[in-house]
Protein backbone atom coordinates (compact mmCIF):
# COMPACT_ATOMS: atom_id res chain seq x y z
CA UNK A 1 0.00 0.00 0.00
CA UNK A 2 1.23 3.44 -0.86
CA UNK A 3 1.34 5.23 2.46
CA UNK A 4 4.08 7.70 1.53
CA UNK A 5 1.55 10.46 1.03
CA UNK A 6 1.08 10.84 4.80
CA UNK A 7 4.63 10.21 5.93
CA UNK A 8 5.39 13.92 5.41
CA UNK A 9 3.22 14.59 8.43
CA UNK A 10 4.31 11.57 10.42
CA UNK A 11 7.89 12.82 10.53
CA UNK A 12 6.60 15.72 12.62
CA UNK A 13 5.04 13.53 15.27
CA UNK A 14 6.72 13.05 18.63
CA UNK A 15 5.25 12.13 21.96
CA UNK A 16 1.96 13.96 22.39
CA UNK A 17 1.19 15.94 25.53
CA UNK A 18 -1.50 14.84 27.94
CA UNK A 19 -4.85 15.57 26.37
CA UNK A 20 -6.58 18.84 27.16
CA UNK A 21 -9.88 20.16 25.87
CA UNK A 22 -8.18 22.68 23.61
CA UNK A 23 -5.79 20.15 22.09
CA UNK A 24 -7.85 16.97 21.88
CA UNK A 25 -8.39 17.46 18.15
CA UNK A 26 -4.68 17.73 17.40
CA UNK A 27 -3.87 14.72 19.58
CA UNK A 28 -6.46 12.48 17.93
CA UNK A 29 -5.13 13.55 14.53
CA UNK A 30 -1.55 12.85 15.64
CA UNK A 31 -2.57 9.43 16.95
CA UNK A 32 -4.14 8.62 13.61
CA UNK A 33 -1.08 9.60 11.62
CA UNK A 34 1.23 7.74 14.00
CA UNK A 35 -0.88 4.63 13.42
CA UNK A 36 -0.51 5.15 9.67
CA UNK A 37 3.25 5.47 10.06
CA UNK A 38 3.25 2.12 11.90
CA UNK A 39 1.00 0.59 9.21
CA UNK A 40 -1.89 0.17 11.68
CA UNK A 41 -4.58 1.38 9.32
CA UNK A 42 -7.51 0.06 11.36
CA UNK A 43 -6.32 2.00 14.42
CA UNK A 44 -5.84 5.08 12.25
CA UNK A 45 -9.36 4.72 10.89
CA UNK A 46 -10.79 4.39 14.40
CA UNK A 47 -9.08 7.63 15.46
CA UNK A 48 -10.35 9.50 12.39
CA UNK A 49 -13.86 8.14 12.84
CA UNK A 50 -13.74 9.28 16.47
CA UNK A 51 -12.83 12.79 15.30
CA UNK A 52 -15.62 12.85 12.73
CA UNK A 53 -18.26 11.63 15.17
CA UNK A 54 -17.60 14.70 17.30
CA UNK A 55 -16.83 17.08 14.43
CA UNK A 56 -18.50 15.78 11.24
CA UNK A 57 -17.55 18.97 9.35
CA UNK A 58 -13.81 18.60 10.01
CA UNK A 59 -12.47 18.72 6.43
CA UNK A 60 -8.94 17.57 7.26
CA UNK A 61 -10.24 14.47 9.04
CA UNK A 62 -12.55 13.78 6.09
CA UNK A 63 -9.56 14.00 3.75
CA UNK A 64 -7.46 11.61 5.82
CA UNK A 65 -10.34 9.12 6.03
CA UNK A 66 -10.82 9.23 2.27
CA UNK A 67 -7.14 8.58 1.71
CA UNK A 68 -7.18 5.70 4.19
CA UNK A 69 -10.07 4.05 2.35
CA UNK A 70 -8.28 4.42 -0.98
CA UNK A 71 -5.01 3.19 0.53
CA UNK A 72 -6.74 0.00 1.64
CA UNK A 73 -7.92 -0.50 -1.92
CA UNK A 74 -4.44 0.23 -3.29
CA UNK A 75 -5.77 3.12 -5.40
CA UNK A 76 -4.09 6.14 -3.80
CA UNK A 77 -1.66 8.28 -5.79
CA UNK A 78 -1.01 11.21 -3.48
CA UNK A 79 -2.19 13.17 -0.46
CA UNK A 80 -5.83 14.17 -1.03
CA UNK A 81 -6.44 11.77 -3.92
CA UNK A 82 -9.78 10.75 -2.47
CA UNK A 83 -11.00 14.32 -2.28
CA UNK A 84 -10.47 15.12 -5.96
CA UNK A 85 -9.95 18.71 -4.79
CA UNK A 86 -7.91 21.57 -6.23
CA UNK A 87 -4.20 21.75 -5.44
CA UNK A 88 -4.77 24.97 -3.46
CA UNK A 89 -7.29 23.31 -1.13
CA UNK A 90 -5.07 20.28 -0.67
CA UNK A 91 -2.13 22.55 0.19
CA UNK A 92 -4.29 24.41 2.74
CA UNK A 93 -5.18 21.15 4.46
CA UNK A 94 -1.57 19.98 4.35
CA UNK A 95 -0.61 23.23 6.09
CA UNK A 96 -3.29 22.69 8.72
CA UNK A 97 -2.05 19.18 9.39
CA UNK A 98 1.51 20.49 9.80
CA UNK A 99 0.44 23.21 12.25
CA UNK A 100 -1.78 20.94 14.30
CA UNK A 101 0.93 18.29 14.59
CA UNK A 102 3.46 20.89 15.70
CA UNK A 103 0.99 22.02 18.36
CA UNK A 104 0.87 18.49 19.83
CA UNK A 105 4.64 18.69 20.32
CA UNK A 106 4.77 22.19 21.77
CA UNK A 107 5.35 22.79 25.46
CA UNK A 108 3.19 25.23 27.42
CA UNK A 109 5.01 28.61 27.38
CA UNK A 110 5.76 29.14 31.06
CA UNK A 111 8.19 32.02 30.46
CA UNK A 112 7.08 35.64 30.64
CA UNK A 113 6.11 36.80 27.09
CA UNK A 114 8.12 39.76 25.87
CA UNK A 115 5.08 41.94 25.14
CA UNK A 116 3.25 41.97 28.47
CA UNK A 117 5.50 44.29 30.47
CA UNK A 118 2.82 45.16 33.01
CA UNK A 119 -0.89 44.44 33.41
CA UNK A 120 -3.17 46.60 35.55
CA UNK A 121 -5.66 45.28 38.10
CA UNK A 122 -8.60 45.50 35.69
CA UNK A 123 -6.93 43.34 33.07
CA UNK A 124 -7.70 39.87 34.40
CA UNK A 125 -6.35 38.21 31.26
CA UNK A 126 -4.25 39.05 28.21
CA UNK A 127 -4.00 37.37 24.80
CA UNK A 128 -0.96 36.90 22.57
CA UNK A 129 -1.46 35.62 19.02
CA UNK A 130 1.65 33.95 17.54
CA UNK A 131 0.83 33.93 13.83
CA UNK A 132 3.85 31.73 12.97
CA UNK A 133 2.31 28.97 15.10
CA UNK A 134 -1.34 29.72 14.33
CA UNK A 135 -1.84 29.86 18.08
CA UNK A 136 -3.61 32.21 20.48
CA UNK A 137 -2.21 32.11 24.04
CA UNK A 138 -4.20 33.14 27.11
CA UNK A 139 -2.39 34.59 30.14
CA UNK A 140 -3.82 35.33 33.57
CA UNK A 141 -2.83 38.46 35.46
CA UNK A 142 -1.15 37.43 38.71
CA UNK A 143 -0.22 40.63 40.58
CA UNK A 144 0.68 42.38 37.34
CA UNK A 145 2.64 39.46 35.89
CA UNK A 146 1.29 37.09 33.20
CA UNK A 147 0.83 33.36 33.84
CA UNK A 148 0.01 30.93 31.01
CA UNK A 149 -3.51 29.45 31.16
CA UNK A 150 -4.31 27.79 27.81
CA UNK A 151 -4.03 28.19 24.06
CA UNK A 152 -6.08 27.69 20.89
CA UNK A 153 -5.47 26.98 17.21
CA UNK A 154 -6.38 30.01 15.05
CA UNK A 155 -6.65 31.05 11.43
CA UNK A 156 -5.19 34.36 10.15
CA UNK A 157 -5.29 36.31 6.87
CA UNK A 158 -4.94 34.54 3.52
CA UNK A 159 -1.89 36.64 2.63
CA UNK A 160 -0.31 36.57 6.07
CA UNK A 161 0.42 39.51 8.37
CA UNK A 162 1.52 43.18 8.31
CA UNK A 163 -1.83 44.66 7.26
CA UNK A 164 -1.44 47.98 5.42
CA UNK A 165 -4.56 48.75 3.39
CA UNK A 166 -8.22 47.81 3.36
CA UNK A 167 -8.89 44.55 1.55
CA UNK A 168 -5.29 43.28 1.53
CA UNK A 169 -6.35 40.04 3.28
CA UNK A 170 -3.66 40.44 5.91
CA UNK A 171 -3.80 40.32 9.71
CA UNK A 172 -2.37 43.36 11.51
CA UNK A 173 0.62 43.16 13.84
CA UNK A 174 0.34 45.27 16.97
CA UNK A 175 -1.27 45.97 20.34
CA UNK A 176 -5.07 45.98 20.28
CA UNK A 177 -7.98 45.75 22.70
CA UNK A 178 -11.35 43.98 22.71
CA UNK A 179 -13.91 46.58 21.64
CA UNK A 180 -17.25 44.73 21.72
CA UNK A 181 -19.00 41.39 22.17
CA UNK A 182 -21.30 40.59 19.25
CA UNK A 183 -23.64 37.62 19.84
CA UNK A 184 -24.45 35.07 17.15
CA UNK A 185 -27.97 36.44 16.61
CA UNK A 186 -26.54 39.74 15.36
CA UNK A 187 -24.16 38.12 12.85
CA UNK A 188 -24.12 36.38 9.50
CA UNK A 189 -23.41 32.65 9.64
CA UNK A 190 -19.83 33.15 8.37
CA UNK A 191 -18.87 34.60 11.78
CA UNK A 192 -19.98 31.50 13.65
CA UNK A 193 -20.97 31.55 17.32
CA UNK A 194 -19.94 35.13 17.99
CA UNK A 195 -17.42 37.90 17.37
CA UNK A 196 -15.17 40.24 19.36
CA UNK A 197 -14.07 43.28 17.30
CA UNK A 198 -10.51 44.51 17.89
CA UNK A 199 -9.31 48.13 17.98
CA UNK A 200 -7.69 48.06 14.54
CA UNK A 201 -6.63 50.52 13.28
CA UNK A 202 -5.02 51.65 16.53
CA UNK A 203 -3.30 55.01 17.05
CA UNK A 204 0.01 53.76 15.61
CA UNK A 205 -1.74 52.30 12.56
CA UNK A 206 -3.43 55.63 11.89
CA UNK A 207 -0.17 57.52 12.37
CA UNK A 208 1.33 55.27 9.68
CA UNK A 209 -1.67 55.66 7.32
CA UNK A 210 -2.80 52.04 7.59
CA UNK A 211 -6.38 51.64 6.49
CA UNK A 212 -9.20 49.14 6.81
CA UNK A 213 -11.30 47.97 9.75
CA UNK A 214 -13.39 45.04 10.88
CA UNK A 215 -10.56 42.94 12.33
CA UNK A 216 -12.33 40.58 14.72
CA UNK A 217 -11.88 37.47 16.78
CA UNK A 218 -14.74 35.28 15.55
CA UNK A 219 -15.95 31.73 14.93
CA UNK A 220 -16.57 29.55 11.88
CA UNK A 221 -19.67 28.95 9.73
CA UNK A 222 -22.12 26.30 10.92
CA UNK A 223 -21.00 23.86 8.21
CA UNK A 224 -17.28 24.25 8.98
CA UNK A 225 -15.46 22.82 12.00
CA UNK A 226 -12.21 24.68 11.42
CA UNK A 227 -10.32 26.57 8.73
CA UNK A 228 -6.74 26.30 7.40
CA UNK A 229 -4.03 28.46 9.03
CA UNK A 230 -4.32 31.15 6.36
CA UNK A 231 -7.91 31.44 5.22
CA UNK A 232 -9.49 34.62 6.63
CA UNK A 233 -9.70 38.11 5.18
CA UNK A 234 -7.55 39.40 8.05
CA UNK A 235 -9.50 38.36 11.15
CA UNK A 236 -8.28 35.92 13.80
CA UNK A 237 -10.63 32.92 13.59
CA UNK A 238 -11.25 30.10 16.09
CA UNK A 239 -13.61 27.18 15.77
CA UNK A 240 -16.91 27.78 17.52
CA UNK A 241 -16.21 25.51 20.50
CA UNK A 242 -12.89 27.22 21.17
CA UNK A 243 -14.43 30.68 20.82
CA UNK A 244 -17.01 29.71 23.45
CA UNK A 245 -14.17 28.59 25.77
CA UNK A 246 -12.23 31.80 25.10
CA UNK A 247 -15.15 34.18 25.70
CA UNK A 248 -15.03 34.15 29.55
CA UNK A 249 -11.47 35.49 29.44
CA UNK A 250 -12.45 38.58 27.43
CA UNK A 251 -13.41 41.98 28.88
CA UNK A 252 -14.76 44.61 26.51
CA UNK A 253 -12.59 47.73 26.49
CA UNK A 254 -10.02 46.12 28.78
CA UNK A 255 -8.47 42.88 27.48
CA UNK A 256 -5.28 43.44 25.43
CA UNK A 257 -4.68 41.35 22.32
CA UNK A 258 -1.09 41.37 21.10
CA UNK A 259 -0.65 40.01 17.56
CA UNK A 260 2.93 39.14 16.62
CA UNK A 261 4.79 37.31 13.88
CA UNK A 262 6.59 35.18 16.45
CA UNK A 263 6.37 34.82 20.21
CA UNK A 264 9.27 36.31 22.19
CA UNK A 265 10.08 36.00 25.88
CA UNK A 266 11.10 38.92 28.05
CA UNK A 267 14.86 39.52 28.13
CA UNK A 268 17.21 41.15 30.61
CA UNK A 269 17.35 44.17 28.30
CA UNK A 270 13.54 44.34 28.39
CA UNK A 271 13.63 44.32 32.19
CA UNK A 272 16.11 47.21 32.22
CA UNK A 273 14.06 49.16 29.68
CA UNK A 274 10.86 48.54 31.64
CA UNK A 275 12.41 49.99 34.80
CA UNK A 276 13.77 52.98 32.87
CA UNK A 277 10.39 53.64 31.29
CA UNK A 278 8.59 53.50 34.65
CA UNK A 279 11.05 56.07 35.96
CA UNK A 280 10.49 58.28 32.91
CA UNK A 281 6.71 58.13 33.31
CA UNK A 282 7.09 59.25 36.92
CA UNK A 283 9.36 62.13 35.84
CA UNK A 284 6.76 63.15 33.22
CA UNK A 285 4.10 63.23 35.95
CA UNK A 286 6.27 65.29 38.30
CA UNK A 287 7.31 67.76 35.60
CA UNK A 288 3.70 68.36 34.58
CA UNK A 289 2.63 68.81 38.22
CA UNK A 290 5.52 71.25 38.79
CA UNK A 291 4.23 73.42 35.89
CA UNK A 292 7.76 73.50 34.44
CA UNK A 293 6.82 73.69 30.76
CA UNK A 294 10.31 73.13 29.40
CA UNK A 295 10.95 70.04 31.51
CA UNK A 296 7.44 68.71 30.80
CA UNK A 297 7.65 69.19 27.01
CA UNK A 298 11.12 67.63 26.92
CA UNK A 299 9.38 64.27 27.42
CA UNK A 300 7.79 64.52 23.95
CA UNK A 301 9.47 63.41 20.71
CA UNK A 302 9.88 65.87 17.86
CA UNK A 303 7.65 63.63 15.70
CA UNK A 304 4.96 63.55 18.40
CA UNK A 305 1.32 63.79 17.36
CA UNK A 306 -2.07 63.59 19.01
CA UNK A 307 -4.76 63.01 16.41
CA UNK A 308 -4.14 65.93 13.99
CA UNK A 309 -1.95 67.97 16.36
CA UNK A 310 1.84 67.95 15.85
CA UNK A 311 4.51 68.75 18.44
CA UNK A 312 4.56 72.50 17.72
CA UNK A 313 0.80 72.86 18.11
CA UNK A 314 0.84 70.60 21.18
CA UNK A 315 3.55 72.72 22.85
CA UNK A 316 1.61 75.91 22.22
CA UNK A 317 -1.62 74.36 23.49
CA UNK A 318 -0.06 72.98 26.68
CA UNK A 319 1.67 76.25 27.54
CA UNK A 320 -1.62 78.12 27.13
CA UNK A 321 -3.42 75.53 29.24
CA UNK A 322 -0.84 75.68 32.04
CA UNK A 323 -0.70 79.49 32.11
CA UNK A 324 -4.00 79.72 34.00
CA UNK A 325 -2.93 77.29 36.72
CA UNK A 326 -1.64 78.34 40.14
CA UNK A 327 -1.09 74.78 41.27
CA UNK A 328 -1.47 71.27 39.84
CA UNK A 329 -1.95 67.86 41.45
CA UNK A 330 -1.61 64.80 39.23
CA UNK A 331 -1.86 61.10 40.07
CA UNK A 332 -1.72 57.98 37.88
CA UNK A 333 -3.24 54.58 38.55
CA UNK A 334 -4.11 51.33 36.73
CA UNK A 335 -0.88 51.52 34.74
CA UNK A 336 -0.25 48.92 32.02
CA UNK A 337 2.63 48.61 29.53
CA UNK A 338 2.84 46.56 26.32
CA UNK A 339 6.01 46.18 24.29
CA UNK A 340 4.97 46.66 20.65
CA UNK A 341 5.74 43.68 18.35
CA UNK A 342 7.96 44.34 15.33
CA UNK A 343 8.65 47.89 16.61
CA UNK A 344 11.85 47.72 18.71
CA UNK A 345 11.94 50.36 21.41
CA UNK A 346 8.22 51.24 21.43
CA UNK A 347 5.77 50.61 24.27
CA UNK A 348 2.03 51.29 24.64
CA UNK A 349 1.20 52.70 28.08
CA UNK A 350 -2.32 53.02 29.50
CA UNK A 351 -3.34 54.59 32.81
CA UNK A 352 -6.07 56.36 34.75
CA UNK A 353 -5.22 60.03 35.21
CA UNK A 354 -6.60 62.17 38.03
CA UNK A 355 -5.87 65.84 37.42
CA UNK A 356 -6.62 68.67 39.80
CA UNK A 357 -5.78 72.40 39.77
CA UNK A 358 -7.10 75.69 41.14
CA UNK A 359 -9.71 75.87 38.33
CA UNK A 360 -10.13 72.34 36.94
CA UNK A 361 -10.68 68.78 38.16
CA UNK A 362 -10.63 66.01 35.59
CA UNK A 363 -10.51 62.19 35.48
CA UNK A 364 -9.60 60.40 32.24
CA UNK A 365 -8.13 57.22 30.74
CA UNK A 366 -4.93 58.00 28.86
CA UNK A 367 -2.94 56.12 26.26
CA UNK A 368 0.62 57.00 25.36
CA UNK A 369 3.09 55.50 22.91
CA UNK A 370 6.64 55.82 24.24
CA UNK A 371 9.59 55.35 21.92
CA UNK A 372 13.28 55.04 22.76
CA UNK A 373 15.28 57.79 21.02
CA UNK A 374 18.97 58.38 21.69
CA UNK A 375 18.76 56.11 24.73
CA UNK A 376 15.90 58.08 26.31
CA UNK A 377 12.20 57.26 26.39
CA UNK A 378 9.98 59.91 24.78
CA UNK A 379 6.27 60.18 23.98
CA UNK A 380 5.38 59.87 20.30
CA UNK A 381 1.58 59.80 20.80
CA UNK A 382 -0.81 60.76 23.57
CA UNK A 383 -4.60 60.73 23.72
CA UNK A 384 -7.63 59.77 25.75
CA UNK A 385 -9.28 56.38 25.39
Amino acid sequence: MKLFILLFFCTLIGTAQAETDSRSTEIKLANSLMAIKNNHLDIAMNEVDSLLRVNPNYKLAQLVKGDLLMAKAGQITGFGSAANASSDKIEDLRDEARVRLQRTQSIAPTQHPGYLWQLNEQQKYALVVDTSRSTLYVYENIKGEPRYVTDFYVTIGKLGTEKIVSGDKRTPIGVYFIQANLPKKQLADMYGSGAFPLSYPNEWDKKNNRTGNGIWLHGTPSDTYTRPPRASNGCVVLNNDDLTKLAPYLQVGITPVIITNKMAVISNADQIDRTALLNEIELWRRDWASMNNEAYLAHYASNFSSESIDFTAWSRQRKTFNSSKKWVKLSLSQLSMFNYPEQPGMVVVNFQQDYGSNNLTHHSTKRQYWIKQNNRWKIVYEGTV
